[in-house]
């Protein structure tokens, strides 16, 4: 959560509250450019891949934070998992 407030208000320049109830298009206004700086930011910042499939079933920011929370523990799983 505190990532995804951090590059709404520093890389997106929204000024609201970012609360986890709240929707990434409707709340937070964002168009596909937003949807995509904050994919990418948030990508680059946790070292996970997000995809468009991903994508289909995130409508919160609450949803955007598990996904990323699944795709950070998939990924730290599979760096144990490697001989």
């Amino acid at each position: 959560m505190t990532e995804i407030r951090r590059i709404a208000r520093e890389e997106l320049e929204f000024e609201g509250v970012v609360e986890p109830s709240h929707d990434l298009l409707r709340d937070l206004q964002l168009d596909s450019l937003g949807l995509t700086v904050l994919a990418v930011g948030l990508e680059n910042r946790f070292r996970v891949m997000l995809s468009e499939e991903d994508a289909q079933g995130v409508r919160t920011v609450e949803d955007l934070s598990r996904l990323v929370a699944m795709r950070v523990a998939e990924a730290h799983s599979e760096v144990g998992a490697q001989p």
